[in-house]
């Protein structure tokens, strides 16, 4: 278990994060992956990559943590920097915490194939393994979801049009 916890809690978290854009709601939930994938280790296919079972695990539970979140209050878009960063960083501070933003404005489905594709290095196999969907719907989400972000990114002045 320590093996595992070592190799993926680092993954899990970001991913985590990326989905729910808070470090305490990543932190739980990661802890919460961990639980429910030890808890049901032995409904892992050892003829699939664990990869993509306990990305799924983190993915589901980001998506769960959303949902909950949503029925008790509005998801605050704004993320706070808890972390002095001097002043050459300021800019590109602000810029991550727009992206950030961006990226929770999508969708969840958009946002676990952009998560998965961009932050956590994940092929269109991986990504379909992971979510359980064919190969061309990963490709359609990533697709718009990029749309999507770029048309928000445009509008704040990340991106030229």
């Amino acid at each position: 278990m320590e093996v595992l916890l070592t190799a993926y809690e680092k993954p899990v978290f970001n991913a985590a994060f990326r989905m729910l854009g808070n470090a305490d709601d990543a932190a739980d939930a990661t802890q919460n992956v961990f639980l429910k994938a030890f808890e049901n280790i032995k409904t892992f296919d050892p003829g699939r990559r664990f990869f993509s079972w306990i990305y799924r695990i983190a993915i589901n539970e980001s998506i769960d943590q959303l949902k909950r979140r949503d029925r008790m209050t509005r998801v605050d878009q704004e993320i706070p920097d808890t972390t002095p960063a001097p002043l050459q960083r300021a800019v590109a501070s602000q810029v991550d915490q727009q992206i950030q933003t961006a990226l929770l404005s999508l969708s969840s489905e958009y946002r676990a194939v952009i998560v998965l594709h961009y932050f956590c290095d994940c092929d269109y196999r991986q990504i379909s393994d992971t979510l359980d969907i064919p190969e061309k719907t990963v490709k359609s989400r990533l697709y718009g979801a990029r749309q999507q972000l770029k048309a928000q990114l445009s509008r704040h002045g990340i991106l030229s049009s």
